[in-house]
């Protein structure tokens, strides 16, 4: 059983940043592909951005060139750095860890970015 632990989001102005952390219990990255994910009221839970367990990553249209996925393994944990943030960012930001059968959640962070 894999357990990930959301910390950093917050209340933001718009144009601010945030750092959100995704720690994991155990050493994965090398297994699992990891993702952020976020929910905003009355939406579907869309994919911002994710890092394959070979590097590649991969980010949603609207976060492009604001936000950055890496991961330190030696620490078990994966960031979402987020610049320029917008209201329209505001969500329940999620940590998942996935691979073929199996796949993990954290328990979300809030992100609110105020206008």
């Amino acid at each position: 059983q894999v357990q990930l632990v959301e910390s950093g989001g917050g209340l933001v102005q718009a144009g601010g940043s945030l750092r959100l952390s995704c720690a994991a219990s155990a050493s994965i990255r090398s297994t699992y592909h990891m993702g952020w994910y976020r929910q905003a009221p009355g939406k579907q839970r869309e994919l911002v951005a994710a890092v394959t367990t070979g590097g590649a990553t991969n980010y949603a249209d609207s976060v492009k060139g604001r936000f950055t996925i890496s991961s330190d393994n030696a620490k078990n944990t994966v960031y979402l750095q987020m610049i320029s943030l917008k209201p329209e960012d505001t969500a329940v930001y999620y940590c998942n860890a996935w691979r073929p059968g199996s796949a993990y959640w954290g328990q979300g962070t809030q992100v609110t970015v105020s206008s």
